[in-house]
């Protein structure tokens, strides 16, 4: 049986006192977040709104398999919100529409969600020139009959394993306007609490043929943003969600095969929330130690070499720095890798991580 098959359903309910313990953290971290945004200036401020925003879609379509261009969804985000960074001159029209659907969502965050805007939506993710090969039923509910009832599967043709059968595409219509009333409605649940409520309940109800995943995050989305009262997005829950996809479904599948009690989906979904805002802070303030020492060492010289490994250590280098990294990283030889390096010793830039001859290694110095 199917959580939507429950005699009470959509009644859903929760450990309370955990939901909201849990939940009053989140709520303490997207305030530190939202802090940290706030010293940081505004250039940097609107590079950390592009990079989270570029990481949601990227992120996103990821988790359904689709690998988009970063270059093209960065650009069409610059020029669709009028940042001052450059972007490539032409951007496809499909990732425009991606782009379209992501800002609506959380720069329209206080306008009601009717059916209207997500077959908009639905439409900007699937447009007829790329439908052409898909054959799906685009800006509509799906319309499935009993013999092709849309199913979640894995597994080989003949062989796969149904993780999941949503409702009848006959009562679509009721579920839906029962689905956005309660999203529409304003009362005591805490925004926050109602994204992991909604992601749950809009992809159970799978409402399109194709990009629920997609849409249930954008709605999400959408949800965070009104918690927060702002349009601008300083990390990716669908970043964090990629990164435990296996969780993620795992979790989404238990739930809906499950009863009305929802508390584990809540909590591994306010889990993988807050470890989303967390990485961001963590992201700022590396982001504001960078910053700061550009800042202290403006009138120094350095050659370019060092100026390419100082943002690698900056942005998070992977392993230690050995002077045969560095020499392999910049194409340069190892005796030049060597002055590079204790130059940057001398001026008490970087400091040696252990001694030893040739597993020397090298980090910034605190």
């Amino acid at each position: 049986m199917y959580i939507y098959q429950q005699n009470k359903w959509p009644h859903f309910h929760w450990d309370q006192e955990l939901v909201y313990r849990q939940l009053l953290d989140v709520r303490h971290d997207q305030g530190v977040l939202l802090g940290h945004m706030n010293s940081i200036g505004f250039e940097l401020q609107q590079e950390a709104l592009l990079q989270s925003m570029t990481d949601e879609i990227i992120k996103s379509h990821e988790i359904e398999g689709e690998i988009l261009d970063t270059e093209q969804v960065r650009s069409s985000i610059v020029r669709r919100l009028d940042m001052n960074f450059k972007h490539v001159k032409k951007i496809d029209y499909h990732i425009d529409g991606i782009v379209n659907m992501m800002i609506d969502a959380t720069k329209n965050y206080d306008q009601k969600l009717t059916k209207k805007r997500l077959c908009e939506w639905h439409t900007l993710l699937f447009p007829k020139e790329r439908n052409r090969h898909m054959k799906i039923r685009i800006g509509d509910w799906r319309n499935d009959s009993h013999d092709d009832a849309m199913q979640i599967a894995s597994g080989p043709l003949g062989k796969e394993k149904v993780h999941f059968q949503a409702p009848a595409s006959n009562v679509l219509p009721q579920e839906m306007q029962a689905f956005l009333k309660w999203l529409n409605k304003t009362n005591n649940t805490d925004n926050v609490l109602k994204s992991a409520i909604a992601h749950l309940w809009f992809v159970t109800l799978h409402p399109f043929e194709d990009g629920n995943g997609r849409m249930a995050r954008a709605i999400t989305e959408m949800l965070l943003a009104r918690s927060e009262k702002s349009t601008q997005r300083f990390y990716s829950m669908s970043a964090q969600i990629q990164k435990e996809r296996k969780t993620y479904y795992n979790t989404l599948e238990l739930t809906q095969k499950g009863n009305l009690d929802i508390t584990d989906w809540i909590t591994w979904f306010l889990s993988c929330l807050q470890r989303s805002i967390q990485q961001s802070i963590s992201t700022t303030n590396s982001v504001m130690t960078k910053a700061q020492f550009w800042k202290e060492h403006a009138k120094e010289n350095f050659n370019a070499r060092q100026i390419k490994i100082l943002q690698k250590l900056f942005d998070g280098f992977d392993g230690k720095l050995t002077t045969t990294k560095w020499a392999k990283i910049c194409k340069c030889s190892h005796d030049t890798a060597y002055r590079d390096i204790m130059d940057l010793v001398n001026r008490k830039i970087l400091e040696k991580a252990d001694s030893g001859g040739r597993s020397t290694s090298y980090l910034l110095k605190k």
